[in-house]
């Protein structure tokens, strides 16, 4: 993929370049949001960029990528693009915004770096850039397709039909096609993007795992209040959902999209063992894979896993249980820091699968804060269930690749 020129151009200036890149992508967002206010204000994550998390992400990529390139370099490291492409694709992103993005961060590279960025620099990175990009814009084009779009066009109108108080914190949310066309089908574990439009005239955008079946006429997203912890602000469009959306309402929503989905092979009845592990409000993709599941009448084990603060913080914590107890061989098993009296099958402290058995074979999904998937993630590998067999999903800037 990469050029034999280039990839020793690479491998030699990837460990300065490397280094530089929190200030490269720093340098980045503020030439590019100088230039262009209207990304920050209608599709940049404001409260990410705040944090610092967008910024640690995009660097975590670009070097994630440029080492696939040298590590592999007859292979595309497709479920990291896969992963980014969806996101992409929920946001209505465009191949022209990636001239834009590459504009401003080549400039802030030539800026951060200076005289180290040769000619023959310089271009071994343009093609680390054009090939993650170009990858990527044709994955984009592909799922835009599948989805019957223009590239970007997948915004519609759709109608709250009801609200449910899940828990303090968390509420659902029933939506329904304003247009009185069919909703759009999706698998099981994908979200959507929620546009609103703030106070201030910004419109922003986060996403929401579907909840229910994908056969139903009407959707559902349950959204939990993002409550800030330093260095991160309160979220913006969960407080305004909670505060200000009732039924009757109408609300900008994407087309679906998402990789963290059940593969043919478990849809069509394969024997593979599943888990399914959640944790706070991770637990939205797989509720929606349990109820089909459960419709489907599958047959093979599946083991649920769910941490939470306590059973009050548990949202849809009864269809959780519920779910898994329609399946012939499901079995829940759910920890909680602070336990409740009358929930005597529940378990204290955080998720530790040392007593739960986990059948060879395996294929496991995990959904929640980036901590939490780490530890499930290392003890599935312990268990003896194999790395490629191990699936996540990160809501918002994916760290996970900051930090591998």
């Amino acid at each position: 993929m990469l050029s034999e020129k280039s990839a020793a151009t690479v491998r030699a200036t990837l460990p300065a370049v490397g280094a530089a890149l929190p200030a490269v992508t720093e340098r980045f967002y503020a030439g590019l949001f100088a230039a262009h206010p209207e990304l920050l204000r209608d599709l940049f994550n404001r409260g990410n960029q705040a944090a610092g998390f967008q910024r640690q992400a995009l660097a975590g990529s670009i070097a994630a990528f440029a080492t696939h390139l040298l590590d592999h370099p007859d292979e595309r490291p497709d479920v990291m693009l896969g992963r980014v492409a969806h996101k992409h694709a929920s946001l209505g992103v465009t191949a022209e915004q990636y001239e834009v993005v590459h504009e401003h961060l080549f400039a802030a590279i030539a800026e951060v770096l200076g005289e180290a960025v040769t000619p023959e620099v310089a271009a071994a990175w343009d093609e680390v850039y054009w090939l993650m990009a170009n990858a990527l814009i044709a994955i984009e084009s592909r799922l835009y397709a599948a989805r019957g779009v223009a590239a970007g066009d997948v915004w519609r109108e759709w109608t709250v039909e009801g609200r449910t108080e899940e828990t303090a914190d968390a509420a659902t949310f029933r939506l329904r096609p304003a247009d009185g066309a069919p909703a759009p089908g999706f698998r099981p574990g994908q979200y959507v993007s929620v546009q609103v439009e703030l106070p201030d005239g910004a419109r922003q955008i986060r996403q929401y795992s579907l909840s229910g079946a994908p056969g139903s006429a009407t959707r559902s997203i349950t959204v939990k209040r993002v409550r800030g912890e330093a260095p991160s602000p309160d979220g913006e469009v969960s407080l305004h959902l909670h505060a200000r959306v009732r039924e009757g309402d109408r609300l900008r929503v994407s087309a679906p999209y998402g990789d963290l989905v059940l593969d043919a092979s478990v849809l069509d009845g394969g024997g593979a063992p599943l888990l399914l592990a959640s944790a706070g409000i991770g637990c939205t993709p797989m509720l929606s894979m349990l109820e089909h599941l459960a419709g489907a009448g599958h047959r093979a084990p599946v083991t649920v896993v769910h941490g939470d603060r306590s059973p009050a913080d548990h949202a849809l914590r009864a269809d959780h249980a519920a779910l898994t107890a329609k399946l012939p061989d499901g079995t829940a098993h759910f920890w909680y820091e602070r336990p409740e009296p009358g929930h005597p099958g529940d378990r204290t402290g955080l998720v530790d699968l040392a007593s739960v058995a986990v059948p060879s074979g395996t294929r496991a999904y995990l959904c929640g804060p980036l901590p939490f998937m780490r530890s499930v993630r290392t003890q599935l590998l312990g268990k003896g269930v194999a790395a490629a067999d191990i699936h996540y999903e990160v809501f918002g800037p994916d760290l996970w690749l900051a930090h591998d």
